[in-house]
């Protein structure tokens, strides 16, 4: 069957057959580069990072393309109170990005296109919609006549109706400049302080939703095979991405739209953002959590799952990823004492190819990363039987511990170089086992003890409290 993807358009499940055969043409809405990206930024970043990943996995080539919007109201705002330019500070937040994302093992886009590189590529992409009647400008502003555009709502599944009732309860100067309440902006009259360019309607710059439109159609194609994004982007920024485009070209603008579900945290479950006030950054989550542990967390959740982000996610990440690393590391150990070859222990071919095929069935299913990583853990769990026998031969362990590695490396793990535990990592798991113990949850107890010991961390119990110390 190969892979099928969860289509938001058509909301259902989809058999995935690219424009091209073996290619992917992928295009995911990056960042707005006026501060560090929250938890739930790196979330989307991860998440499609590790789709890319398993495509690749897959023998595809992937022609992956992910946008800086550098020009925005947020960030003139943050600019003009930090008293520095809209580039200085976009250029600030890039790096930070690119650091943050590179602790997260997230690999670079193949291209990161940026708004201000393609102001005249917006330009004349808004004057094409005006000679088509699509567009109009009004006292400086250029506007986009939404109900011309007659799909418009699928994605979202709205009606026109529905939003033109919460349309018409917006005033102000912006609104008193359309033909109707549900048309929005593509060029915006330059304001005081504010950075512009030149064009025939004046100066001003671009409307946040034009500037995708251009950026994947310009490097990707009129047709592209995926656009990708968070949920929260799914109206109005992606239906308003969909009608600039194929009014344009008369071509369908994407095949397939995939949206990853919110971080929630609290005891509701309240979604993370930085409107809420709510959220905590990458960049000072992983001063204390090793960045591995938090890719791991958010690369084996479904990416279409609401995703609750707390201490106890961070703890079984550590646990689940440390049980994954002793058997990988307690491989090559063995690997030193074990035979060349055996004559009796050809099942183990038979049972790692059984493993292989249901990591591909649950992978292809719309990228089922937790169902994914489950397999994972019975490849781990039937290494480990292995390297508990007195006899083994070393075409076994090396298959298992390759197989390992290759399948970690989908979900942004390298095992072959991983970090050992951190300090605070150490800290956490004899935080959870003293509770445990408190609990007389000993098998769970045990069970940390027991990871510590396989990770080459010594426990001693003291009145004074656990203290644990590295082995030499």
């Amino acid at each position: 069957m190969g892979i099928q993807i969860y289509n938001t358009l058509s909301r259902k499940k989809e058999n995935f057959v690219p424009i091209k055969p073996n290619e992917v043409s992928m295009y995911l809405c990056g960042p707005t580069v006026y501060n560090y990206i929250h938890i739930g930024n790196a979330r989307s970043t991860v998440a499609f990072d590790t789709v890319r990943r398993y495509f690749e996995f897959r023998g595809y080539k992937v022609n992956y393309v992910s946008n800086f919007t550098d020009v925005d109201d947020k960030i003139i705002k943050t600019a003009n109170q930090e008293g520095i330019s809209t580039k200085e500070l976009a250029d600030k937040y890039i790096e930070a990005f690119k650091e943050d994302t590179g602790k997260l093992n997230v690999q670079p886009a193949c291209l990161h296109p940026r708004v201000v590189d393609h102001i005249d590529d917006i330009i004349e992409f808004v004057s094409v919609l005006i000679d088509k009647g699509y567009a109009y400008e009004s006292q400086g502003d250029v506007y986009y006549r939404t109900r011309l555009f007659k799909p418009y709502g699928q994605l979202s599944n709205k009606s026109i109706d529905e939003l033109e009732t919460g349309a018409s309860q917006r005033t102000g100067t912006e609104s008193a400049k359309k033909e109707d309440p549900l048309d929005f902006a593509l060029w915006k009259e330059a304001k005081e302080h504010e950075v512009s360019w030149d064009s025939p309607w004046g100066k001003g710059r671009p409307g946040w939703h034009i500037e995708c439109s251009v950026m994947a159609t310009k490097h990707l194609g009129d047709t592209i095979d995926i656009h990708a994004g968070g949920q929260d982007l799914e109206f109005p920024h992606h239906e308003n991405e969909i009608a600039q485009s194929e009014a344009k070209t008369d071509q369908t603008f994407a095949h397939y739209w995939m949206h990853n579900a919110y971080l929630t945290v609290g005891e509701s479950g309240e979604k993370m953002s930085k409107s809420l006030g709510n959220f905590i950054t990458a960049h000072e989550l992983m001063k204390d959590v090793s960045p591995e542990v938090v890719r791991f967390a958010l690369s084996t959740t479904h990416y279409r799952r609401p995703m609750p982000f707390n201490d106890t996610t961070i703890k079984e990440a550590t646990t689940n990823l440390g049980r994954i690393k002793s058997s990988y590391n307690n491989a090559s150990f063995r690997l030193e004492t074990s035979v060349d070859s055996l004559e009796n222990d050809h099942d183990w071919l038979k049972e790692l190819s059984t493993l292989m095929m249901e990591f591909v069935t649950e992978m292809d299913d719309d990228f089922n990363a937790a169902n994914g990583i489950t397999v994972v853990y019975q490849l781990v769990k039937h290494l480990n039987r292995y390297l508990e026998e007195e006899m083994v031969s070393k075409e076994v362990i090396s298959a298992y511990q390759e197989t390992l590695e290759k399948l970690m490396l989908i979900f942004g793990i390298e095992l072959a170089n991983s970090e050992d535990l951190l300090d605070e990592d150490i800290d956490a798991l004899i935080s959870e086992r003293n509770t445990a113990r408190k609990e007389k949850n000993f098998a769970r107890s045990d069970e940390i003890r027991d990871l510590l010991k396989e990770q080459g961390i010594i426990l001693e119990d003291t009145p004074q409290g656990t203290r644990w110390s590295r082995s030499e």
